[in-house]
């Protein structure tokens, strides 16, 4: 995604989050609601002084605007992949996210005989990453998981209620979960 992308979800989310209307926070901000528009579009070219001025108006940090946060999920599957040659190595690009923050990287192995695990919202922005190795599973947030299979990539908010379980005997799955520059509880660490 774009850097005027990025901005755009975030502008929307934490407006949203604040009940405010895109007239609001025009006027609270100083600036025409045409130009909310615009950002929020992605169509908008936003100065630092703009996105400065949001972000005070919203209460968080330009910082805020400008990293990953609150991703939809993303289901990249395995069987469509496109595999590209750089040197002598064929690559497939599973991700990219904007911004700075802690990174946790695991090997997961999730058994069906246990049923499913449905993990607390961790800290705002973070994001869970999960390419599928082995099996079948069922994750993402409680209210719309997906199911995915070797060689799908997963990515969805872990700043919301979400699950995991494996739907064949047993799962194996590379996690790689983000957060922002915030510190983190143990509560919030998955594995």
């Amino acid at each position: 995604m774009t850097a005027g992308g990025v901005i755009a979800r975030n502008v929307r989310r934490f407006r949203s989050e604040r009940g405010m209307s895109m007239s609001e926070l025009g006027s609270r901000s100083g600036l025409a609601k045409q130009t909310i528009v615009s950002i929020e579009s992605g169509s908008g070219n936003p100065t630092i002084d703009t996105v400065e001025r949001i972000a005070a108006t919203l209460g968080v940090s330009m910082r805020a605007l400008l990293t990953e946060l609150g991703s939809d999920v993303l289901l990249d599957q395995g069987e469509s992949a496109t595999w590209r040659r750089n040197n002598r190595v064929r690559v497939r690009h599973l991700d990219q996210s904007f911004g700075s923050g802690y990174v946790t990287n695991s090997i997961v192995r999730v058994e069906a005989s246990r049923g499913r695990a449905v993990y607390s919202p961790v800290g705002r922005g973070s994001l869970r990453h999960a390419y599928v190795l082995e099996g079948e599973l069922r994750i993402g947030p409680t209210s719309a998981p997906v199911v995915a299979v070797a060689g799908d990539f997963v990515r969805f908010p872990a700043d919301v209620e979400h699950l995991l379980e494996a739907i064949t005997a047993v799962a194996v799955f590379f996690s790689c979960t983000t957060s922002p520059q915030v510190s983190m509880g143990e509560n919030e660490a998955w594995f």
